[in-house]
């Protein structure tokens, strides 16, 4: 490449790793913590001990993770604030100033290649020298991940040297492997090391199929060994916590998430109902001011629930930098539209505010079923039918406050109207209809074992309480109109309940990380798995 021709040059800078080469060593992990001065339990740089197979047909393999600086990173849009972005040389990069610790771009990676640390961390109980004079209070509190090592990389052209042929600008891990199994470059130069690997040997990256072009990539075949295809693995293998390829359970949303989507649930959803309720005539309008003033004050407990949660609360209010791509920097931009429109109603009640403000709580709704959907790292959050599932248990946890509300609050509701309990019959049948498709396609889409026995645990106690008590007790308001009031709010009780059971469930219990798909593995080992005979005639690749 000519001066100009590389003055001109972005390059996008990758890694190839070589499965037959890695011997497990943590060389790479050990120079990582080193270069980076990571914490106790964080590393920036993992190497998992695979075994696969069963005997006699068994194998043993070292596959090197982290941040794999996807071409398609799904942390990046996701981020509230813009701290995670990625460079014009494909280096997905945190600031971590601007990073609140909400953890959405955790939750996105489906390389569990982020950590968050909100506590000192010593090595040996308390602080030591060293780790005193490395700290780094920046990182605390916030997301942190595998730069490439970043800061030597840019120094690179000041210093006259090449990423990945000179060691002082080449990430540690690979400038340590004593195995020369990473290798880093410059996948945009045809002549780089790693474009000649990648181009020379088939290669395969891990969990392809969700479409991130992962910019590690992972060398399985020898010029005298060829790879094989993977065996599927059984099921009792992917429902084992200690395979070092299943995902674990995610612990950054915990149950203050899951209680931000039920405040979040039940009072757009109220909201909304209350205002079609008003429009129907089975809501008093003289009473809709108050009860969205009462939906405000739910949605704020939801809120303060995601602010005992972030990492820098104080830094908060970063999260409206990115509406462009980041669902939950939407849903601030629908809260800046609802409050203002319920406090003007409360002053001086119009139609007008009114409408405003339950389109507002239906924007609010639809960005949270968008925020959990766009979650990729978790499985069972990222299939199709979650933001329906979000949007209509909103809007049954609406009805079921609209019905507490009309039994509870005197004038409310001032006369038996059919709105309400053919409202909440339909609701509660779309959204049993709803998970009994979400449970049944859960495999299909890929969610784990793991993640689908919580699924499958919750669907009876979800089916009584969630749907066949409010089914049957709107069904007899029908019968019964003198008790219709007690009825219908006794079936928004449960039809509350429900709602609360199966987002913590499913947030909180079945929120397992995305694991590791092999799609080719070396050939090697003993039984099926040994490789053949050795073949001839074949010219190693350029290394």
């Amino acid at each position: 490449m000519n001066r100009g021709a590389a003055a001109a040059h972005t390059p996008r800078w990758g890694m190839v790793v070589d499965l037959n080469r890695c011997v497990g060593c943590q060389t790479c992990t050990i120079a990582c913590k080193h270069a980076n001065d990571t914490p106790p339990g964080v590393q920036w740089r993992r190497v998992l001990d695979v075994e696969v197979g069963s005997f006699p047909s068994v194998e043993r393999l070292f596959l090197v993770t982290g941040c794999q600086h996807c071409a398609e990173p799904p942390c990046v849009p996701v981020c509230p604030t813009g701290a995670t972005r990625q460079r014009e040389d494909g280096l997905v990069t945190m600031n971590y100033d601007v990073c609140i610790g909400c953890a959405y771009c955790a939750v996105s990676c489906p390389y569990q290649a982020r950590t968050i640390v909100h506590d000192e961390r010593w090595y040996y109980g308390v602080e030591t020298r060293q780790e005193k004079e490395v700290a780094h209070a920046e990182r605390r509190g916030v997301a942190q991940k595998c730069t490439f090592c970043v800061e030597r990389v840019d120094a690179a052209p000041a210093l006259g040297l090449t990423p990945g042929v000179d060691p002082d600008v080449t990430p540690a891990c690979s400038a340590a492997c004593i195995a020369q199994a990473i290798h880093f470059g410059d996948f945009a130069d045809p002549a780089s090391n790693v474009s000649r690997l990648a181009a020379g040997n088939p290669v395969m990256q891990l969990n392809a199929e969700l479409g991130t072009d992962p910019q590690i990539k992972y060398l399985y075949t020898t010029p005298a060994v060829p790879g094989r295809e993977p065996s599927n693995e059984d099921e009792e293998r992917l429902a084992d916590p200690a395979n070092p390829l299943v995902g674990a359970r995610q612990t950054l949303w915990d149950w203050r998430a899951a209680m931000n989507w039920c405040f979040g649930g039940v009072s757009s959803g109220f909201a909304v109902l209350a205002a079609l309720g008003a429009a129907a005539g089975a809501v008093d309008p003289a009473r809709l001011p108050g009860a969205l003033a009462g939906a405000a004050a739910l949605m704020a407990i939801g809120l303060f629930f995601v602010f005992l949660k972030i990492g820098r609360k104080l830094r908060f209010w970063r999260a409206i930098s990115r509406p462009q791509t980041s669902w939950m920097t939407r849903e601030l931009y629908a809260v800046g539209v609802f409050y203002p429109a319920v406090a003007a109603n409360l002053v001086a009640p119009r139609a007008g505010l009114e409408a405003l403000a339950a389109a507002a709580a239906a924007a609010f709704l639809l960005c949270q079923a968008q925020i959990l959907y766009r979650a990729r790292g978790i499985p069972a959050w990222r299939a199709p039918l979650i933001p329906w599932m979000i949007f209509a248990t909103g809007l049954l946890e609406g009805f079921g406050l609209v019905a507490l509300a009309a039994f509870a609050w005197r004038g409310f509701a001032p006369a038996p109207a059919p709105f309400l309990p053919v409202a909440g019959l339909v609701l509660v049948l779309v959204n049993a209809g709803l998970w009994i498709a979400y449970r049944r396609t859960a495999r299909a889409r890929g969610i784990p074992p793991l993640a689908r026995g919580v699924i499958g645990r919750a669907g009876v106690p979800l089916h009584l309480l969630g749907h066949a008590v409010p089914a049957i007790l709107v069904a007899a308001s029908f019968a019964a109109p003198d008790a219709a009031p007690a009825l219908l709010g006794l079936a928004g009780i449960a039809a509350i309940a429900g709602g609360a059971f199966w987002k913590f469930a499913v947030i909180v219990r079945a929120g397992y990380q995305q694991g590791f798909a092999l799609a080719k593995l070396p050939q090697r080992g003993s039984g099926e798995r040994a490789a053949p005979a050795r073949l001839t005639g074949l010219t190693a690749a350029p290394r």
